[in-house]
């Protein structure tokens, strides 16, 4: 007996049921042989009067495990055929036929299974079969359902079981009924139920009944539109968090060193592969914690892609202060290297890196908005690496030094600061920075050569329209060009949206080129 066999076995030991059913030979025979009609109909009466052996029957015959040997049936358990009436196994004769059940049915199947969770100990399974009763009416099931309401202690599932109950009786020959039915119906604010309503007001011709079904469906009409508008808000908050982790590296190496970086989003693709380096490495040798490889990857996506920016500073950038075209033209020059190495070294397809299991699913706030876990966590982990380089940089001894370089260099010379070294440090925090976004990004897509190219001039964009230096302006602006890109999205499509946001842009830039914040002091004009 499979393990899922066991579990329905116990939610039907559960079940109040008539103990003197049992299911006969002929009940099976019913339910395996003849038109699909007269099947369905057999296999509603048996769920109705379930006991252990029906659902262990219904089981097999979901999994395929039924054969036919002249009129008697058995169940397939390897070579051996299992009699379920009289516990008698016996090997299955070369003449033994398969029952063959049709898409049709297995649907029937699958429905009969989940409607006898209705009886399961555990809450969640219970509102679990009942929603998926509700998504797939049947008239056939209402005595399973007002059995299982009868029962019923919890007022949550007690609902979803009403609302069930309700989709069933939407086609009732009473009037009185359908008018209830569509009254309770408005309740669920589900796009399952507003496709039930529609198809049962095509058919309807009571006017009072129509009237109360086009009232139901302008409540949940109502409803998951405010799902679509928050949905759109998450949405575009989620992107304006992905680019913010992704436009804070270049508000260090950008928009306080002036140095127009190319390869930042080379450096994000260097994180991502670090992730997904330390994924192989525990699901290879530590396979039982692998839900903790992140706690690693992070440190180490930062100290990979800071060592990189370190060396890239150290061997050429250094010698180009000063000079921004032909830093635009050699950072160009290394991204494209690093992308061929990595090409070399990984391959030109790109990678998966799996979300932990704690990172999987979400959090449904309405029939038609879920928030997504890992959104979620990179939302939160967005607004923990600002704050920590706001820390970092407004509270620290390195931060002070960052500060008093980019403001006036000759100035901090003069006062015993290693502007070298500091200009170093300053450019591996950017590229460790970017590192970790390229963390975040690989828990919500592929990782591959070209992932930053994705990303580098909406980062660009955020610096430049948040003002130059202002880690407050690419806050505003990475979350302010997130909303309106996924906003304009829903009117126009992705590609348009991306169009009116870069003309937006170049219109704000000519209107007020210092950006929403401008530099303060008169170290800005220096």
């Amino acid at each position: 007996m499979t393990g899922m066999a066991h579990a329905l076995l116990s939610l039907v030991l559960l079940m109040v049921v008539n103990p003197s059913h049992a299911l006969t030979a002929q009940e099976m025979r019913s339910m395996v042989d003849g038109e699909t009609d007269a099947r369905i109909e057999a296999l509603g009466k048996a769920v109705v009067q379930a006991d252990e052996k029906t659902v262990l029957f219904l089981q097999a015959l979901a999994n395929d495990a039924v054969k036919l040997v002249g009129e008697q049936v058995l169940v397939a358990k390897g070579a051996l055929g299992l009699d379920l009436l009289t516990g008698a196994s016996t090997h299955l004769p070369d003449t033994a036929q398969d029952v063959i059940s049709n898409n049709r049915l297995r649907g029937e199947i699958d429905t009969a299974l989940a409607a006898l969770k209705l009886f399961s100990p555990d809450n969640a399974l219970r509102s679990a079969a009942a929603m998926a009763l509700l998504k797939e009416p049947d008239a056939a099931k209402l005595p399973l359902l007002d059995k299982a309401l009868s029962q019923e202690k919890d007022t949550r599932v007690a609902a979803w079981i009403r609302l069930a109950m309700a989709a069933a009786q939407l086609g009732s020959d009473d009037v009185s009924i359908r008018m209830q039915s569509a009254k309770t119906l408005a309740e669920s604010k589900t796009p399952e139920t507003q496709l039930q309503l529609n198809q049962r007001l095509s058919q309807e011709t009571d006017p009072q009944v129509k009237a109360q079904l086009q009232a139901s469906l302008r409540d949940i009409q109502g409803a998951l539109k405010w799902g679509e508008r928050l949905g759109t808000l998450f949405t575009g908050a989620s992107l304006g968090s992905i680019l913010l982790l992704v436009a804070l590296g270049l508000a260090i190496t950008y928009g306080l060193m002036g140095v127009i970086n190319m390869a930042h989003g080379e450096l994000m693709m260097i994180g991502a592969y670090a992730t997904y380096m330390v994924q192989v490495a525990f699901r290879t040798y530590l396979p039982d914690a692998f839900d903790a490889y992140l706690v690693l990857a992070v440190p180490l996506s930062f100290l990979a892609s800071a060592l990189v920016g370190a060396l890239l500073e150290r061997s050429i950038l250094r010698h180009l202060y000063g000079r921004p075209l032909e830093t635009l033209l050699a950072t160009w020059g290394i991204s494209l290297m690093l992308m061929q190495g990595v090409r070399s070294l990984f391959g030109a397809q790109n990678v998966g890196v799996e979300n932990p299991s704690w990172m999987s699913g979400g959090v449904q706030v309405m029939a038609n908005l879920t928030l997504p876990y890992n959104r979620l966590v990179i939302i939160a982990f967005a607004v923990l690496v600002l704050v920590g380089m706001a820390l970092l940089i407004g509270k620290t001894r390195l931060g002070l030094f960052v500060r008093g370089v980019t403001q006036n260099r000759p100035m901090a010379s003069c006062m015993g600061v290693n502007t070298a070294r500091i200009d170093t440090y300053a450019f591996a925090l950017g590229s460790g920075i970017a590192g970790l976004a390229g963390c975040a990004l690989s828990q919500v897509g592929n990782v591959g050569p070209d992932l930053g190219q994705s990303y580098i001039v909406d980062a660009f964009m955020v610096v430049v329209l948040g003002g130059v230096g202002q880690l407050a302006g690419t806050v505003y602006a990475a979350l302010g060009l997130g909303l309106i890109n996924k906003i304009l999205e829903g009117w126009t499509g992705a590609v348009l949206a991306k169009i009116c946001v870069l003309v937006f842009i170049i219109i704000f830039i000519q209107k007020r080129p210092q950006g929403i914040f401008a530099m303060k002091g008169r170290s800005a004009e220096a």
